[in-house]
């Protein structure tokens, strides 16, 4: 069974050495239940993806694809916007932005 979790957060600009980024924080009960979700599947796979993400599938507006979020040591968790989705959604940086979250 997927959890769907709503959020509203927003787009905030990262430039990191090779690339500029673009993201959402998630923190709040929001962040608690990625973390929860995160832990059970850790029990039962038995370990870790990649960095500790988690699977989901995003939708923005009317843009849905599947990703990953990425958790921080401060407890939020990170969701990368790519370029094709902020141009569907008329966003940039500074820009609130609806989020829907299926956690696989």
């Amino acid at each position: 069974m997927t959890e769907t979790l709503a959020w509203r957060g927003e787009i905030t600009r990262w430039q990191g050495e090779q690339a500029t980024y673009h993201l959402l924080t998630i923190d709040g009960a929001c962040a608690e239940e990625i973390t929860v979700h995160e832990r059970l599947r850790r029990l039962e796979m038995g370990g870790r993806r990649g960095f500790g993400s988690v699977k989901v599938v995003a939708e923005i507006g009317g843009t849905r694809w599947k990703t990953s979020v990425f958790p921080s040591k401060t407890g939020e968790w990170w969701l990368l916007v790519g370029k094709k989705v902020l141009k569907a959604e008329d966003l940039a940086a500074g820009d609130a932005a609806e989020l829907t979250l299926e956690l696989l």
